[in-house]
């Protein structure tokens, strides 16, 4: 058994108070029980990439950052983990710097145990990533807390199965998808089509759950930003899909979700997709369309 904690929160523009104030809720699901606590995307900032303007660039950290070193504090002095994510700039200054949208994975030693590079980068009305963020360049990553191996994955990755797939194949027991998900512009005045988008969300992460027989974490933001009003709807749910936490549409909450690692291999008994996968049959995978 292992406890697991999602921080959904509202994000304001003082960085420096964000990060004080999830530093904190780190400490209050610790307390409650938390081994591994998951914060949501970016979540030191507004989010910025709704917006294409070069002076954002001045956001990002080289890891390891002040922003790491604040979560390894924090996982040290309250002997949790920590999923968290930096707005990571890499490989010298000037036009040799790059760019990404990563996470760190932390362990409750307050040691750096892992990294992970976005992989899918999004480019839609409000959700400019594109400008900002280059592809992760380190491949799927599946990281060892002893207890659990964990796959850090990043929101814009929750629609793609093949990295989910991936995680899977690698050993993940749990995949984590800190998120920054939500309704921009039009899209926010038509009840019918935001309720569809949000159920698809959460459909398809459910979804790689039942298909790869892990368990999901995605955590996602809550408030309005600007021209974007983030949704919420935090949750957990097992290698059979069923929901085992989830947050509200708007409101701040700190989850807790006991996650029973022998349910996996008790869906793999009971459901063994991996034993009839077809890879020699699969290659058409990696064809470009």
């Amino acid at each position: 058994m292992i406890k697991i904690g999602l921080i959904q929160a509202s994000v304001s523009e003082n960085a420096g108070e964000n990060l004080a104030r999830t530093v904190k809720k780190i400490g209050e699901a610790a307390k409650k029980g938390a081994e591994i606590v998951c914060l949501q995307e970016l979540f030191s900032e507004r989010y910025f990439p709704q917006y294409e303007d070069k002076k954002y660039f001045t956001l990002a950290e080289t890891i390891p950052s002040p922003t790491s070193d604040a979560l390894a504090k924090a996982a040290k002095e309250n002997k949790i983990a920590i999923v968290g994510s930096v707005f990571e700039k890499s490989g010298g200054a000037g036009a040799s710097a790059k760019y990404y949208n990563s996470s760190v994975v932390i362990d409750a030693n307050g040691k750096l145990v892992g990294k992970y590079r976005k992989m899918h980068i999004p480019y839609d009305p409000r959700f400019y990533e594109k400008t900002y963020f280059s592809p992760g360049d380190l491949g799927f990553k599946v990281v060892d807390l002893g207890k659990v191996k964990i796959a850090p994955l990043v929101c814009w990755d929750q629609w793609f199965p093949e990295a989910a797939r991936i995680s899977a194949l690698n050993g993940a027991q749990i995949i984590f998808y800190p998120t920054a998900i939500g309704w921009g512009g039009a899209d926010r005045l038509d009840e019918k089509l935001k309720k569809a988008q949000l159920e698809a969300w959460e459909i398809i992460q459910r979804s790689h759950a039942i298909a790869n027989e892990v368990f999901v974490v995605s955590v996602n933001r809550v408030g309005i930003e600007d021209d974007v009003e983030f949704w919420g709807n935090s949750f957990v749910c097992a290698p059979d899909g069923q929901l085992l936490a989830k947050g509200s549409r708007n409101k701040e909450e700190i989850l807790i979700a006991e996650c029973d690692l022998k349910l996996i291999d008790e869906q793999r008994e009971g459901w063994p997709y991996f034993r009839d996968r077809r890879p020699d049959a699969y290659s058409d995978l990696t064809r470009k369309f």
